[in-house]
């Protein structure tokens, strides 16, 4: 008999508590990169079970791993392969506590997809702005533990800036209740943050009270035509400049980037007439329907074909066609990984240094690995990109993905050198573990490891990753 699985069982139930072939589809991570293993994959009901859990890992010194929708992209929900953690898997933690729309603040728990919590919001007539190509099957628990960025970080920020209270289950088995739905409370520490982004290594994030806002009524997206980077960077300038925060999104999407959806997306139509480098897809909201909006994208879109920062462009004139073109973009990273593995990169730089940096980037890569295949694209409003690489017929990849540590370190230099981040809206996970010594200082990282000793000492909360 195995006692610490009868403590597990005993918690959650029999039915609750997976082990063997059982657990193995919780045990790979979305990209299928990473393969772990664990002693057995449980799933509370609630905060007081996931509490109970812990405490029972802490009492037969058991690592944990906690887990959501499993879709993260850095290997920081999959256990290590020595068998030795309990996988927490928080799926069942799926109510929508309280939506309070005076206070423009909704609970939920972690469990809950975003797209429940974008339906939660429209359901009392506000929105939960934050946006996700995997929104139907990410979680709020791992959202907020890797901060997640998303489409409309130019308007309402990363998660960070979404979150006004936590409930988390601290290392030891101890709840803290954090879920103030306070715009102002300085009493303090502000505690949440520390959660946030730690990619469970500090504790299990259990439920949070997110802000909402205004429900938009109006919605015009559009699809311009570039020759270069440069011409986005002028162009993001200048629509916000003329809409200030009605310009929600703005995404680049390279020219590559674009084939690869039209060959892989059923039904996927090049939004002009003729091939183009670049392109930017950008989207205005509004609160208050009137004809405004309508005049402002067409007004902005004459305006800058005219300045000869847009090579051409189209205004989606029906709900249908805006989802065709948001389409587009969402389906890259699919599109990619349908034609095999490639080396990817989320960074993020000073929005005004991406032009001279992709051009220094892919003439160094082109020096080293002629032919190569740059996939890049991203919300190039607030300075992230997704910098992937592969060779265009996969089956001559071997050789470039068996350097990948030289090829991600030649990328990272360059991001560093022009002062951005290895890690935008992805987090570390075991990924980029290894990677922090090189592009973080020494007291950034002492700091990190103070913080994580004070509050898990043993070092249990999903061992292996970021430090």
């Amino acid at each position: 008999m195995d006692a610490f699985l009868d403590a597990v069982r005993a918690i959650v139930g029999p039915t609750h508590c997976l082990c063997g072939e059982a657990a193995a589809p919780y045990l790979t991570d979305w990209r299928g990169r990473y393969t772990g293993s664990a002693r057995a994959v449980a799933f509370p009901a609630d905060t007081a079970e996931v509490a109970a859990l812990v405490r029972v890992c802490v009492d037969a010194d058991v690592p944990i791993v906690p887990q959501g929708g499993n879709t993260g992209l850095c290997g920081g929900a999959t256990p290590l392969d020595d068998g030795r953690a309990l996988l927490i898997q928080l799926s069942r933690l799926n109510r929508i506590r309280h939506v309070d729309g005076g206070n423009n603040a909704l609970t939920a728990e972690a469990g809950v997809t975003l797209a429940a919590v974008h339906a939660a919001a429209e359901a009392a007539d506000r929105q939960f702005p934050l946006s996700l190509a995997s929104e139907g099957s990410c979680e709020v628990g791992g959202v907020i533990s890797t901060n997640a960025g998303g489409v409309q970080v130019l308007r309402y920020g990363n998660t960070r800036e979404l979150v006004l209270g936590l409930e988390v289950v601290l290392p030891d088995g101890q709840i803290w209740n954090g879920l103030r739905a306070l715009r102002k409370d300085n009493t303090g520490y502000d505690l949440k943050h520390l959660f946030i982004g730690a990619e469970g290594t500090l504790g299990i994030v259990t439920a949070a009270t997110l802000k909402l806002f205004p429900r938009p009524v109006a919605t015009r997206t559009v699809w311009l035509a570039i020759p270069h980077p440069m011409a986005a960077v002028a162009l993001l300038g200048q629509m916000r400049a003329r809409a200030g925060d009605r310009l929600t999104a703005f995404e680049l999407v390279s020219r590559v980037s674009l084939d690869l959806v039209l060959q892989h997306l059923p039904g996927a139509r090049d939004p002009l007439p003729t091939v183009h480098p670049w392109y930017v897809l950008a989207e205005l909201t509004d609160t208050v329907r009137d004809a405004s909006l309508d005049a402002m994208a067409e007004t902005l879109t004459a305006e800058v074909l005219e300045s000869g920062l847009v090579q051409d462009g189209t205004v989606a004139s029906s709900e249908a066609q805006a989802r065709a073109l948001w389409a587009l973009r969402e389906h890259i990273s699919e599109a990619q990984k349908r034609e095999g593995y490639s080396i990817k990169h989320d960074i993020s730089l000073p929005v005004s240094a991406i032009p001279d940096f992709l051009d220094d980037v892919a003439g160094r890569l082109e020096q080293v690995w002629p032919g190569l295949r740059i996939v890049c694209f991203g919300h190039l409003g607030d300075g992230n990109l997704h910098y992937n690489l592969s060779l265009p017929v996969s089956a001559d990849n071997a050789g470039l993905i068996a350097r990948s540590s030289d090829v991600s370190g030649l990328v990272h230099d360059r991001v560093h050198r022009f002062g951005g981040s290895i890690s935008a809206e992805h987090g570390i996970g075991q990924l980029k573990r290894g990677l922090l010594p090189r592009y973080k200082s020494e007291v950034e990282l002492d700091l990190m490891r103070r913080i994580k000793a004070a509050m898990d000492p043993a070092g249990r909360m999903n061992p292996g990753k970021v430090l």
